[in-house]
C-alpha cells in the first residue's frame, strides 16, 4: 500500500484522558467534557459522530450521536451485522504492538432500534473478533443499558457497559484501554473515531487508540 493510499490518522499514535465521573450511570446525558476528540479532522473529512465516554469502577459509560441522516437508521437484532448502528472495540489492556485480538478485547455493537416485537428498542450484542486469539469471558447482553433517543436526522444513543462485561477491567492498575468506535449506516457509510478502512481497524489491536482513565473530575 503506498504512503499515498494511507489514512493520515495511521501515521500517529493517539491517546486522549477519559474521565471519571460519579455515579457514573444517571438520568442525565454525559456532558460536553467528556466529549472524545474526532481525529477523522486530519483528513479533513467531515465526521457526523460524536462520542462522549466516561469511567468509574462500576464500568464505562458513552454517549453517542449520529448526525446528518435523512432516512430512520434500518435496524434489525436477527440482522445485527446488516443494521445501522455503532460497534465499539476495546482493549482493558491497552496492547498495541500486537496485530490479533487476546483475551482481554471486546467488540460490541449496538443498535438504536430494531429490538423487541415492534422493533422498537434498542440492541446490544456481542460480536466475534476475526482472527482473535482468545476470546473474552463470555457475558449476556443483558448486562448493558441502553437508550435510544430520536433526533432530527439522527439518533443519540446512551450505553452504559458494566466492569463485570470487560474481561481484565481494572482501572487502578490498568489505567489505560485500547479503543475504537465505528458508526456503520446505509446511508452514511463508515464513520469512524480512528483509523478507518482500508486498514483492517475491526480486527487488529495495534490500529485502536489509547483511553487514559483520568480520575480528576473536572468542571
Amino acid at each position: 500500500m503506498s504512503d499515498a493510499l494511507l489514512p493520515r490518522r495511521f501515521l500517529f499514535s493517539f491517546s486522549q484522558p477519559c474521565l471519571y465521573r460519579h455515579p457514573l450511570w444517571t438520568n442525565q446525558r454525559l456532558e460536553a467534557k467528556y466529549r472524545l476528540i474526532d481525529f477523522a479532522e486530519l483528513e479533513e473529512k467531515p465526521n457526523r459522530i460524536e462520542v462522549r465516554a466516561a469511567w468509574s469502577e462500576e464500568g464505562l459509560a458513552f454517549a453517542v450521536t449520529v448526525e446528518g441522516k435523512r432516512q430512520p437508521p434500518w435496524c434489525r437484532h436477527h440482522r445485527a451485522e446488516d443494521s445501522d448502528g455503532v460497534q465499539f472495540w476495546i482493549d482493558t489492556r491497552a496492547v498495541h504492538n500486537v496485530h490479533r485480538a487476546g483475551r482481554f478485547c471486546h467488540s460490541f455493537l449496538f443498535l438504536p432500534t430494531g429490538g423487541g416485537s415492534r422493533l422498537d428498542q434498542p440492541v446490544a450484542q456481542i460480536m466475534p473478533i476475526n482472527r482473535a486469539k482468545e476470546n473474552p469471558r463470555e457475558i449476556h447482553p443483558e448486562q448493558f443499558r441502553v437508550v435510544s433517543r430520536k433526533l432530527p436526522g439522527g439518533y443519540a444513543l446512551d450505553i452504559f457497559i458494566p466492569a463485570a462485561a470487560l474481561t481484565g477491567f481494572d482501572p487502578q492498575e490498568h489505567p489505560r484501554l485500547g479503543f475504537t468506535c465505528a458508526v456503520l449506516d446505509r446511508e452514511l457509510g463508515e464513520q469512524t473515531l480512528g483509523v478507518g478502512s482500508p486498514m483492517p481497524y475491526q480486527e487488529d489491536p495495534s490500529l485502536w487508540t489509547t483511553l487514559e482513565l483520568t480520575r480528576e473530575e473536572r468542571d
